[in-house]
């Protein structure tokens, strides 16, 4: 089956209720978008911006109006130029709108499903509570599964919708986007949230045969080796690997906190790198402090504390987290001892 019918059927079949709430991408659309490829003044052709495609003859039409999903070469009448204006003031635009409502939905919709499993104390009770009538366990591994599958169908639609501009205009535009979209972080397969949803499928493989029987064979973590890692296989031909090693200590992560950039460190790792104290946490963080590995600025205030990854290396690595938690406490009694000492000390006026 073709991934454009595919697609559709995805959006239309039985996961119809649950997708009518979410943002995708719009497929088709933007399909039919470069089928209509033309100049701005609707001339049939696309004006090429440099001299040298002017000279060979500077005409290029866009996609046929075919309905084949994906035309062989010989179907598709490239346009040959960096840019064209008719295609980058709708498709690109549109492209970029959808990936921001994607990302958003996909993060807003994991870190609410999540929040119950990770939740403590009378907040864990009350929410059990609310929802022991309807099947929670059951309706959470149903929801896990869908989010993966939302995650994964619209990230190929992207790759695929990008693949088919750099094709139809003979271009590194569509590439180039996807760079963006990275550096953006919207990509949804680079995504912290996906690999918590990971680290939930694996820390339930033991609990319920039904966990096992579905994402055993997509996701599976390596934390035996010096490079701690998690896979996660999208298809038959994508297959994904996430680090859990911290940059930092160049150990497994411990407490591990996501960066809005996607960079995974400890806690006590990471406080330290943007000079605030682990008791403060790294929303006290200036907002100039860079992150350690691209340097990128403002990627502390919307961090993410990776939960469900914390419980998987507790559950499948005890003794080095036990050791680890150990010395995390031990270093913020000092900074707190150290702290509180100098306040005292400045309002003392000593």
């Amino acid at each position: 089956m073709k991934f454009g019918e595919a697609f559709a059927e995805y959006l239309h079949g039985d996961k119809e209720l649950f997708l009518e709430k979410f943002s995708h991408v719009e497929y088709k659309k933007l399909k039919k978008v470069l089928k209509r490829c033309r100049t701005a003044n609707g001339g049939g052709s696309c004006r090429l911006g440099s001299r040298e495609m002017a000279e060979r003859g500077g005409e290029c039409e866009g996609e046929g109006e075919g309905e084949g999903e994906d035309e062989s070469s010989s179907s598709l009448q490239c346009c040959e130029c960096d840019s064209c204006p008719f295609c980058d003031e709708k498709f690109f635009s549109e492209l970029m709108k959808e990936a921001s409502e994607i990302a958003g939905c996909f993060s807003s919709r994991v870190r609410r499903l999540l929040h119950l499993h990770i939740s403590t104390g009378m907040q864990s009770c009350v929410l059990q509570l609310f929802h022991c009538f309807r099947h929670n366990q059951q309706l959470k591994i149903q929801q896990v599964q869908m989010l993966v599958e939302y995650a994964t169908m619209n990230a190929i639609a992207m790759r695929k919708i990008l693949k088919k501009y750099d094709k139809v205009h003979s271009s590194v535009n569509g590439k180039n986007f996807q760079l963006r979209m990275r550096a953006d972080h919207m990509e949804l397969l680079q995504s912290p949230w996906l690999i918590e949803l990971g680290a939930f499928c694996i820390n339930f493989n033991g609990n319920s045969e039904e966990v096992s029987n579905r994402f055993s064979h997509q996701f599976s973590c390596d934390l035996s080796s010096d490079q701690a890692t998690m896979r996660f296989i999208v298809s038959d031909s994508v297959k994904l690997e996430y680090t859990l090693t911290c940059a930092i200590c160049l150990e497994t992560v411990f407490n591990p906190y996501a960066l809005s950039c996607g960079h995974l460190f400890c806690k006590m790792c990471i406080c330290s790198a943007a000079s605030v104290m682990i008791f403060e946490g790294l929303k006290a963080a200036p907002a100039v402090s860079k992150c350690p590995v691209c340097r990128e600025v403002g990627v502390y205030a919307n961090s993410v504390h990776m939960a469900e990854l914390d419980l998987l290396l507790k559950n499948r690595c005890k003794e080095y987290w036990k050791e680890r938690c150990i010395a995390e406490r031990a270093e913020m009694v000092k900074q707190s001892k150290e702290y509180w000492d100098s306040q005292t000390k400045s309002v003392l006026g000593i």
